[in-house]
């Protein structure tokens, strides 16, 4: 037998697979961080690419946005944010400075949430604002996306001197990796631009994958939206699978991300064979709180899992669904497949609330079983939205090995999020 063990919450589960069955585990190629986290990120603010140094940057301003990821995001912000802010005031003693909580589509970040992330001191002492999509007050238009859309981001953004992103850069679904002008759109934007950017007609689209940028329609608006709210420097990390900081990415908004997903679609595509099961999980907390986020685990399964077969991810989902009209679209539908076709008759600039998100998960349980393995969930809610559950690993692959035979081969992916999965050709 082949023990295997993947992340859950914050923590790891464990379950053994007959060596005749076991495919592999694979893995991306990140390595563990091997050098103090700060001294990564120092050196990045120290050797800018394609901008002057934050410091200088700063000189003369008179304010400061910094926009920050939110709770759902697992970006060491307390070791990252704290060199920001002294650059900013090394450059000018007296800016004024506000933190940004891109929070996109998400609910709001609380106070708690905020100090884990951030530490106390900074949120006790500094200005933190908590992005909110539909308040009309705190959003200003900035004109129109290449889709079409209307551009409306928060004003805080647009009305400072001078807009910095803080985040980190790992492989996105249908962005192709998160990080640079995300912290914009969707991170600071109004729920219309988010609507019109993740339209069925782009979510459809093959350019719309992990790890691909060229021809992305999404990616596209998302440049876009930076340009236009002015992004004019960026401190992004790539980290390992501890959390940590392996390498930090800082300067031009477009510049300094290219170079940071570069280097890490060299580091985290994985070749696997065509499997009848792939077990993996949604790179445990804060990644896999809900089911909303966990579909992005559940596509590196999808990238390499036969027709037919069985997707296991591991996913707390301690907060349930993650989103009300993506629970009720997948529990009102008959079938995957009749949301598919529902969605796919969707326009551009009728996208509603979460329809990326059930579009992708219908597209996937059209094809495959998923199982969920979850203790912190309610199973039923689950199974509502044609989902399967166990609570355990072991629980897991006996239901996906009675589903598609004792002689199923089986592919380990332990962290979904973190790997630009392919099929390797037979």
């Amino acid at each position: 037998m082949v023990k295997i063990e993947v992340p859950y919450g914050k923590g790891r589960i464990s379950a053994e697979i007959p060596e005749e069955n076991y495919l592999g585990t694979f893995t991306s190629g990140i390595p563990h961080a091997a050098e103090e986290e700060g001294a990564a990120v120092e050196d990045a603010l120290d050797h800018p690419i394609g901008s002057p140094k934050l410091e200088e940057l700063a000189r003369n301003k008179r304010s400061a946005v910094v926009i920050t990821s939110d709770h759902t995001r697992p970006v060491p912000s307390r070791i990252i944010m704290p060199r920001i802010l002294k650059r900013l005031r090394r450059g000018s003693p007296g800016i004024d400075i506000t933190i940004l909580v891109a929070t996109g589509f998400h609910r709001k970040t609380t106070r708690e949430e905020l100090i884990a992330k951030l530490g106390r001191e900074i949120v006790e002492q500094e200005k933190i604002v908590v992005h909110d999509s539909s308040d009309a007050s705190s959003l200003i238009r900035l004109g129109t996306l290449p889709s079409g859309g209307e551009l409306i981001v928060n004003r805080l953004a647009v009305e400072t001197e001078l807009l910095i992103g803080e985040g980190f850069i790992e492989p996105h679904f249908f962005a192709g990796f998160s990080g640079g002008r995300k912290s914009v759109l969707p991170g600071i934007a109004s729920r219309r631009t988010v609507l019109a950017n993740h339209c069925s007609e782009f979510i459809r689209s093959p350019f719309a994958r992990t790890g691909n940028l060229k021809d992305n329609p999404i990616h596209r608006d998302m440049l876009f939206a930076a340009e236009q709210a002015k992004l004019a420097f960026i401190v992004n990390v790539v980290i390992d699978p501890e959390k940590r900081i392996v390498k930090a990415f800082a300067g031009d908004s477009v510049k300094a991300h290219e170079a940071g997903c570069g280097f890490l679609k060299k580091l985290c595509g994985i070749s696997v064979p065509e499997a009848d099961i792939v077990v993996t999980s949604n790179g445990g907390y804060p990644l896999d709180q809900n089911v909303y986020q966990s579909v992005k685990g559940m596509t590196a399964g999808e990238a390499v899992c036969r027709k037919g077969g069985v997707i296991i991810i591991s996913a707390s989902c301690s907060d349930g669904h993650g989103g009300e009209s993506f629970h009720r679209h997948l529990a009102e539908a008959a079938s995957p497949e009749e949301l598919l076709a529902k969605t796919a008759a969707i326009p551009r600039d009728k996208t509603e609330p979460d329809q990326w998100e059930y579009q992708i998960l219908a597209r996937i349980l059209a094809e495959h079983k998923v199982i969920v393995v979850t203790t912190d969930c309610d199973h039923n809610l689950l199974e509502s939205m044609h989902l399967n559950t166990a609570s355990s690993l072991d629980e897991a692959l006996r239901k996906a090995f009675s589903l598609v035979g004792a002689g199923a081969s089986v592919a380990v992916i332990p962290d979904g999020v973190s790997v630009i999965a392919e099929k390797k050709e037979a």
